[in-house]
């Protein structure tokens, strides 16, 4: 084969750089061909399996016989990377672009590897450009988690936030990124707290923070204590007995006393007289008196919500439940319908509709809740009620001994 073939094949398998393909070869001259053609094919080999140690060998003797190939350096700089011989990877890959500038993704192999160094205002532009201008998505991602770092150890918090953002954006599902870019929030949020604490330890914006940070760590009195000295420095400040019913509801649900229960129907009344569209409130109110079995309370709680706000999803499926309990399910299926529009991910919301389709006799529509339902809770073994974001509103849940 020829060189320009060589040059060819081995530039097609840098631009696919992770993992890489298979390789082909040729000799520079006929007395080499032979030997040029057994090293590419058994580190073509070698690649394949993931051998890059061995891969490494053949690759370096192959750019001894042909030291002027570009596209050889470039590969044997990807060997380099993904053995994390990070100091080579960059040698190699300034040799290859001296050679041939044009050769592709080099620039992002190359910020990828000066950032694994710690050389990071050298590698920041490169990886910049490859994570916002590279198509291929796993050289976007590479680039993307290794801004996450090169960002968060420059101090440049805000920018490592915006690319997390675009990251959960371009990769929803992926695991490293989740990880990773919720490593970055939390580190963000504990970041602007600290700044909040040292600029304004004693407003009222610290006193609610500080109630918020004991709630979540389920110290419950402190958390009271916060929220009400927010109400004592403001009184009609919206969303704080919100708060504090939630706070007394979770003890509730922990301690099953009755004063609590009290406390927080208080509570949620009392963040209505502050504020009447809280929806969250009244939809909490609703929840509550469901789940005591005073069905018509509930009902008239949902609704009101759903008069203000026709999308609230967990309201329509709270009150879709109301009317399977007063045997209306007729009355139930428009309203579980909508539900499940709003939010295709909720089980329950397709759990009480194939309830609902059954006890109007329709099979089809029952079948095709049920389906939609089991493939959902096939996903989340174990977890009937719906996670609610933030566990900011009760989520709601299938009853005990419910059967569609």
């Amino acid at each position: 084969m020829t060189l320009r073939r060589l040059r060819t094949i081995l530039e097609l398998a840098i631009c696919c750089l992770f993992p890489l393909v298979a390789l082909s070869q040729a000799g520079a001259q006929a007395r080499a061909e032979n030997e040029v053609e057994r090293y590419v094919a058994h580190g073509q080999q070698a690649m394949a399996a993931g051998q890059f140690a061995v891969a490494r060998v053949d690759f370096e003797k192959l750019a001894r016989l042909e030291p002027a190939i570009a596209e050889v350096h470039a590969t044997l700089a990807v060997i380099y990377f993904k053995l994390r011989q990070y100091e080579l990877a960059v040698g190699e890959i300034r040799t290859a672009q001296k050679l041939k500038p044009s050769l592709p993704k080099l620039a992002s192999l190359l910020g990828l590897s000066l950032a694994e160094l710690g050389r990071f205002n050298e590698a920041l532009p490169r990886i910049e450009k490859g994570f916002r201008q590279t198509a291929d998505p796993e050289i976007r991602r590479m680039c993307g988690l290794q801004l996450l770092r090169v960002y968060t150890d420059l101090g440049r918090d805000a920018d490592a936030v915006e690319t997390s953002l675009a990251l959960n954006k371009a990769y929803p599902d992926d695991p490293e990124v989740l990880y990773h870019t919720g490593r970055i929030y939390g580190n963000f949020a504990y970041v602007v707290m600290e700044k909040l604490h040292d600029k304004a330890p004693g407003s009222i914006w610290m006193v609610q923070a500080q109630g918020e940070a004991n709630e979540s760590q389920k110290a419950y009195d402190a958390a009271i204590i916060a929220f009400n000295h927010v109400l004592q420095m403001e009184p009609g400040r919206p969303g704080i007995h919100y708060r504090l019913g939630r706070v007394y509801l979770t003890r509730y649900r922990e301690g099953q006393k009755q004063e609590d229960w009290d406390a927080a129907k208080r509570e949620f009344e009392a963040e209505l007289e502050v504020d009447p569209g809280n929806g969250n409130a009244g939809y909490e109110l609703g929840y509550m008196q469901a789940d005591i079995g005073n069905q018509e309370e509930a009902r008239r709680r949902y609704e009101q919500v759903l008069e203000r706000y026709p999308d609230f999803e967990e309201a329509l499926v709270g009150l879709g439940g109301v009317w399977l309990e007063n045997q209306k399910p007729d009355v139930a299926v428009p309203l579980l319908e909508h539900a499940t529009k709003v939010n295709p991910d909720d089980e329950v919301a397709w759990y009480r509709l194939s309830q609902a389709e059954r006890a109007i006799g329709n099979r089809e529509g029952q079948q095709k809740a049920l389906a939609q339902f089991q493939k959902l809770h096939k996903a989340t073994p174990g977890t009937l009620p719906k996670p609610s974001g933030g566990d900011e509103l009760s989520p709601q849940k299938i009853g005990a001994g419910s059967n569609p």
